[in-house]
């Protein structure tokens, strides 16, 4: 999903790839909103949850429970994705019966039920995305081409991703009983879908026909442009049960500045200090997470809410990455890893 800036942490971070009303404008007015930061506002702990067995593991979606999934690294260098619930990390497998070391697979998203999503490689050697729910994976298959990417997963079990044609482009999808759909494009030939909500509104990110990627709302068959904060591009990486959107946007200066999109409108979130601000993921509450660029360089975790940001890294010495939010705004999950150790570690945050 992205530059070094750019992960939700999808798999895109992994595998190093690309990483409603009735009357929304198709060109949203933009305004700013320039956050309050908060350096303490927040009561919270940090809990790593340690690996699977090697030095790397990533939190990449939170339920309703506290159960959380994501990606890990094994004693034998493997990557595979896990579920971690009440202090125990459970190896979730692959769709490979054989998986090579090089195979690697990786879980996204967790809804209420628990149904996980995420990437697995096959025994043809291809990334295909998978729906796990009690012990058995299910493959999801691709738009009659090689691979796919899971991203999100609805309350109903609805999944979102990306997945290749025939003719080798990659276009969002939605995955409904066990058929997957082409969601199209905002006119270009190329697109992604990052999350699903409970009414079946999905966003994402498409190229235009200028050649520009801009984030999309896509609800009932029709692909909506939410514009940028006034520069080239944009992309979406969730949506709340209302139908709030959020993600990141180029600003006209060129830096990449996390929004929020509500009724139309794009809302700059701010900073931490520093020039650059991606958001994450967005609950029922209008909470908001992801990373920011400091005053001092480093890259935090951060909450916003009701126009304060917060910085979750500010006491832990590290660099950290929030890539999700519980519906009640509990809990948060990302990775937290200390500059010159090397390693990253999944990590959830308590919030008090």
């Amino acid at each position: 999903m992205r530059s070094k800036h750019c992960a939700r942490p999808t798999l895109a971070f992994v595998f190093g790839l690309v990483t409603g009303c009735a009357d929304r404008p198709t060109e949203p007015l933009r305004t700013s909103a320039a956050a309050t930061r908060a350096e303490a506002a927040i009561s919270y702990t940090v809990t790593e949850l340690g690996t699977l067995g090697g030095d790397y593991s990533s939190a990449l979606g939170v339920g309703t429970d506290g159960r959380v999934v994501g990606t890990s690294f094994t004693a034998s260098g493997a990557t595979r994705p896990f579920l971690w619930q009440n202090g125990v990390m459970t190896d979730l497998g692959t769709l490979a019966a054989n998986p090579a070391p090089y195979m690697v697979s990786g879980a996204i998203a967790i809804n209420a039920h628990g149904q996980v999503v995420g990437t697995s490689y096959t025994d043809a050697g291809y990334r295909h995305a998978f729906r796990w729910e009690k012990g058995v994976m299910t493959d999801l298959g691709t738009l009659d081409g090689l691979v796919s990417d899971a991203a999100g997963i609805g309350p109903s079990g609805d999944v979102v991703g990306n997945a290749t044609t025939a003719g080798w482009l990659v276009r969002a999808f939605l995955w409904r009983s066990g058929t997957m759909i082409d969601l199209g494009t905002l006119g270009g030939i190329q697109s992604f879908a990052m999350a699903i909500n409970g009414r079946g509104q999905v966003v994402g990110g498409s190229n235009t026909g200028s050649g520009t990627w801009h984030a999309f709302l896509w609800d009932a068959g029709t692909m909506v442009d939410l514009g940028t904060l006034g520069g080239a591009w944009s992309r979406a990486t969730d949506i709340s049960p209302s139908g709030d959107v959020v993600g990141s946007s180029t600003m006209a200066d060129g830096q990449e500045h996390a929004f929020l999109w509500e009724r139309g409108l794009m809302i700059d979130l701010g900073t931490l200090g520093g020039a650059v601000s991606v958001a994450q993921a967005v609950n029922a509450r209008g909470q908001i997470v992801g990373f920011s660029e400091t005053s001092g360089g480093e890259i935090h975790a951060f909450l916003w809410e009701r126009g304060v940001i917060t910085d979750l890294g500010a006491s832990l010495g590290t660099i950290s990455y929030a890539n999700d939010i519980d519906p009640s705004g509990r809990y948060v999950v990302g990775s937290v890893g200390r500059y010159g150790a090397g390693t990253m570690r999944a990590a959830l945050w308590t919030l008090r």
